[in-house]
């Protein structure tokens, strides 16, 4: 049976910029990186804090080639913080496209996009 959620692959068009991205302006760090020279190249990013999920970082050119059909749209994905304002005001700071903090039944949440455009939310907890 499965129990948890282990990586979530997110394919992108440039690999190093997207290290950048999740590094230095989400302070993720990098957890491995695997490269066979031949065009296959994957990095594993995380949150510094004790994340059980991870994501991979593909190139999604290669992998289209390598998997025609494979759906390489960015996944909707849900992160959780414990305090929404600091972290929607930092990543503002930090020129990333933020939207306005707005309460749902679940609680307070926001989208920010990375440096393709795609789209990220954040859930407080």
């Amino acid at each position: 049976m499965i129990n948890k959620v282990g990586q979530i692959m997110l394919y992108v068009n440039d690999q190093d910029e997207a290290v950048r991205f999740w590094t230095e302006k989400l302070d993720f760090t990098v957890i491995a990186e695997e490269n066979n020279n031949q065009g296959f190249r994957w990095i594993e990013i995380a949150p510094k804090t004790g994340a059980e999920t991870t994501l991979i970082l593909h190139n999604k050119e290669f992998v289209s080639k390598m998997s025609p059909g494979l759906n390489l749209d960015t996944p909707s994905l849900m992160y959780f913080t414990d305090s929404i304002e600091q972290l929607h005001s930092e990543l503002k700071g930090k020129e990333i496209t933020v939207g306005e903090i707005v309460n749902m039944p679940t609680g307070r949440v926001f989208n920010f996009a990375d440096f393709e455009e795609n789209y990220f939310a954040v859930l407080e907890k």
